[in-house]
């Protein structure tokens, strides 16, 4: 065993041993999922594979959590997917977990703002963090710090001034409990201050002669480059270090104890005996070598060296590991018993984390150091940085996190190592995005059959008949997929050798399991069948009950429900045409005599026939769905859903009255023209101002007549009416679809039509058609996106903002166009790069910090965005990224492949560019 594996591997046992205790005293704070997973690898460090009889029994007599028992089915769940991992593997496993926690190594000292707003501060790495509950609402990075200090119980931030901001505060202060706190609290950020920052330790002020001014407080020990220089230029010993089950006997009991491995060289004292502060020499050492050989940390240093310091990384490690000096408890661990002022944190399971998705902005990260030296306070402030592979030497200090921004940000020998680690086959991508699409798609089911269950079953508002439909169709297929998700996480494990199979043969395909799947969804067409009724017979309660439609308002403003909830209804049949694109690239990409390609090619043929059989109903209820969007944007209307009509087009344009162009939004049906402009109403409705019937409707362009851009005059049963658009492929595309339009109007037998309220229709008759705005509807039609409480998100606000159209093809284009899966995106101005979950549906990105997260933490619509590659004066020296920019806003996106990459781009610019009705006439050609 060569010395750098005994190393990395001793290290990580002890990092797992510290994870382990903060899990059971509840000072790691995580959700669910990732503390049953971390569990899962602990059990198998200790018993090895997983046997249900002893698994079972091991969690009965052993407490990994304090709520443990509400875990065990979860833990065994994950337990498992273990097999034939090897102890030191699932301690690597439990610190890659572990690093990628936001919460890990943040200890949150209670703080108020001037207003009294109750926050939380932290220390990392990258400077000082302020909390609002565990969610991050600022940060104020070293760099921008001038000064740190304290008033009494006033903790005080001074920034450095910034010309580009006007309103620039340079003072910032927070109120905390006593003095006693912010004296700690700012001990902490000094000493961090002075570890990542500083080249060399700080001396020590000088006494004064006669009075005292501050105070004379400073950093002690070696600073995070001295530590680096030290490791590179020092050789230690070989460690006969071997990591073996720990073989734990299941009579011990205790509730929140670490319990130790036996079979092993060296081993740690339990962070609750009496003799904390000391190691046993006899377990690290030779007890009868020779005197001028000591052991520190496990690791033997050169005759002569330095007694105090060995005395001090002895203290230090002790940290590391969970034990600490009492002189040193309420330094370290302010919110522990040593300091009775600072309450306790509790895990809170609404944490979104995840546990295999890349860090993000905010994190911390901590060098593990071959030295074994950890500075004081790091431990329990930082975040662990562990070797890509448990058989790989320890990573050079020069590559920490520590070292870069405050996003996690790779090295390109790290992206090298990664991209060669996973297979290159497009069949293993085209599994992934089926994986990732799964992912997203279940959340979607769960909106259904979970979050607005529950917000309808409080109220008590849905009809019986209703609930039981919504049942009887939809939750059989949530159990359905549920199954069909785990199989595709289990062959994509095999498939990139995260398990003890081989990663051979049969494993290397994924047809196989979608023919086994979809047939076992063809059992499922029933329901399948009884969405639309579902989708009817809510919108029917609805309009019977005011009370109803004002619950599912109101559930549509919650975070989970990212888009309208008639959405929802119909995932399942949108999810039918994404198994069929999927299955059709997967098909072109194997040649016929691929093992893969017969099940594919039989799957296809499935999916295809259950697509043909759903397709008419399918575009009904699509635009059923959207006429029924529609009507909660407009205010005038008395019904728009109505048998017959179709939607065409929506979008922005400028008609030409007696005050010049003013900007209207026009919504284009089958039988008529509507044109509104944005009013004050509550939910920012858009209130009508006319109607243009198109039977009988001549459209000629008139940019000479009136001397107007892009302009085109509409000649119908009332007088003519001037628009404008804001591009000449913008009128282009409205002319294309307006005479489209007037032939439908012609061939129908009833020219008449009015959808107007009979009210509204008597006040423009009498008015004329020439509409006058108030100066609140002029305000209203200014104010921005983000009024609160409103509905400002959805698609025709997007075009009145962005100035632009999408049309009915475009939305079923963009139903069959939807990705899932991480990507990094950075900022025009920023350093680093943060990784993100990222969903684009419905012509819009949708941000989370992981697939596990309930909901998006922001959105970007990207109607008006264009989609480009960033050119050489951009510096982003970055392979397969992609650059998203609408007038001054910028954003860069990084993908992990160059399929990724291409999907991407595939699928965004079906959402920047409209669709040209000459490529996609209709659904029907799709089949």
């Amino acid at each position: 065993m060569s010395n750098a594996f005994g190393v990395a591997v001793a290290l990580r046992y002890l990092f797992a041993l510290q994870i382990k205790h903060d899990l059971a005293c509840g000072r790691l704070i995580c959700n669910d999922t990732s503390a049953a997973l971390m569990v899962s690898h602990i059990i198998q460090s200790e018993i090895g594979d997983f046997d249900e009889t002893q698994s079972w029994q091991h969690l009965l007599h052993n407490k990994y959590l304090p709520d443990q028992d509400a875990l065990r089915d979860k833990i065994t769940d994950c337990h498992r997917k273990h097999v034939g991992q090897t102890p030191a593997e699932s301690d690597y496993q439990l610190l890659e977990i572990a690093r990628r926690l936001e919460m890990f190594g943040i200890r949150q000292h209670p703080a108020k703002d001037r207003e009294g707003t109750k926050l939380s501060l932290a220390v990392a790495h990258t400077g000082v963090l302020v909390f609002q509950g565990y969610t991050r609402i600022n940060a104020f990075n070293w760099s921008k710090i001038r000064k740190l200090s304290f008033k009494r119980k006033r903790f005080l931030i001074k920034l450095r001034s910034d010309p580009a901001q006007s309103n620039h505060h340079d003072t910032l202060e927070f109120s905390m409990a006593s003095r006693d706190c912010c004296k700690v609290f700012w001990k902490v950020c000094v000493e961090h201050h002075a570890f990542f920052r500083l080249f060399e330790e700080p001396k020590p002020k000088p006494k004064p002669v006669l009075f005292t001014r501050g105070s004379s407080f400073r950093f002690s020990g070696r600073t995070q480059k001295q530590i680096i220089d030290y490791v590179k230029d020092s050789e230690f010993k070989k460690i006969p270090f071997e990591r073996k089950h720990s073989k734990i006997m299941s009579g011990l009991t205790s509730s929140f104890r670490s319990q130790v491995p036996t079979e092993r060289v060296m081993s740690i004292p339990l962070a609750d005996q009496t003799d904390t502060s000391s190691f046993r020499a006899d377990h690290w050492g030779d007890p009868n070598g020779p005197p001028d050989t000591a052991v520190t940390n496990g690791f033997l240093d050169a005759p002569g060296s330095d007694p105090m310091a060995r005395s001090r990384q002895t203290r230090l490690h002790a940290a590391a590991v969970g034990s600490v000096p009492a002189g040193d408890q309420h330094l370290l661990n302010p919110d522990g018993p040593g300091s009775p002022d600072l309450p306790t944190t509790t895990p809170s399971p609404q944490t979104p984390v995840s546990p295999d998705d890349g860090v993000v902005t905010g994190q911390t990260a901590l060098t593990v150091v071959a030295a074994g030296v950890v500075p004081p306070v790091a431990p329990l402030t930082t975040e662990l940085c562990v070797s890509t592979s448990p058989m790989d030497p320890l990573p050079s200090p020069l590559t920490s996190p520590l070292l870069m921004e405050a996003g996690y940000v790779r090295t390109d020998d790290e992206d090298e190592a990664r991209r060669k680690k996973f297979p290159t086959d497009k069949a293993y991508f085209l599994a992934k995005e089926l994986l990732t699409t799964e992912r997203t798609y279940l959340k979607d089911l769960h909106v259904v059959t979970t979050s607005f269950q529950e917000a309808v079953g409080k109220e008590e508002v849905l009809p019986e008949n209703v609930r039981n439909l919504l049942a009887a169709n939809y939750e059989p297929l949530l159990k359905f997929h549920q199954g069909f998700l785990r199989e595709v996480e289990q062959r994509l494990a095999q498939w990139e050798g995260r398990s003890n199979a081989h990663i051979k043969g049969d494993y290397q395909r994924v047809g196989d399991i979608l023919l086994k799947n979809i047939q076992g969804l063809k059992q499922l067409t029933v329901q399948l069948q009884k969405h639309p009724e579902c989708l009817v017979e809510l919108e029917r309660a609805c309009r019977s009950s005011c009370r109803l439609e004002a619950v599912c308002g109101d559930f549509e403003l919650q975070k989970a429900c990212y888009l309208p909830l008639n959405v929802f209804l119909l995932r399942p049949l949108h999810r039918l045409l994404h198994y069929k694109l999927l299955l059709e690239r997967l098909c072109k990409h194997y040649p016929p005599t691929h093992q893969d390609f017969r099940d594919s090619r039989a799957a296809l043929a499935d999916i295809s026939e259950m697509v043909l059989q759903l397709q008419g109903t399918m575009m009904k209820m699509e635009n059923f769905q959207k006429l029924l969007e529609l009507r909660k944007d407009l205010t005038g209307i008395d019904n728009l859903a109505i048998p017959g009509r179709e939607f065409i087009r929506l979008g922005c344009l400028s008609k030409l009255s007696g005050k010049g162009l003013q900007q209207r939004m026009f919504f284009l049906f089958s039988d008529c023209l509507v044109y509104t402009s944005r009013g004050m109403t509550k939910a920012n409705q858009f209130k009508v101002h006319g109607q243009l019937p198109l039977y009988g409707m001549t459209v000629r362009e008139s940019e000479d007549e009136w001397g107007v851009p892009h302009s085109f005059t509409l000649f119908g049963q009332r007088q003519p009416v001037v628009v404008a658009a804001s591009s000449a492929a913008e009128m282009e595309r409205w002319l294309e679809d307006i005479r489209m339009a007037v032939d439908l109007a012609e061939q129908t037998s009833d020219p008449q039509s009015d959808l107007l309220s009979s009210s509204l229709a008597d006040k423009l008759q009498d008015e004329g058609i020439g509409e006058q705005e108030s100066e609140e509807e002029l305000a209203g039609s200014r104010s921005s996106l983000e009024r609160p409480g409103h509905r400002g998100n959805t698609t025709v606000h997007v075009c009145w903002h962005r100035n632009t159209s999408v049309s009915m093809v475009d939305f079923s284009v963009a139903v069959e166009n939807q990705l899932s899966g991480n990507l990094l995106r950075k900022f025009k101005n920023s350093n680093g790069w943060q990784k993100l979950w990222v969903v684009f549906t419905s012509f819009s990105l949708f941000f989370y910090k992981s697939h596990l997260d309930d909901y998006p933490l922001a959105s970007l619509p990207l109607l008006g965005y264009s989609v480009t590659v960033p050119t050489e004066a951009e510096n982003i020296y970055k392979d397969y990224v992609f650059k998203l920019h609408f007038k001054s806003h910028v954003y860069y996106f990084r993908s992990e492949s160059e399929y990724a990459f291409e999907r991407w781009m595939e699928v965004i610019r079906s959402a920047t560019y409209s669709a040209s009705h000459t490529l996609t006439a209709s659904r029907k050609d799709f089949c």
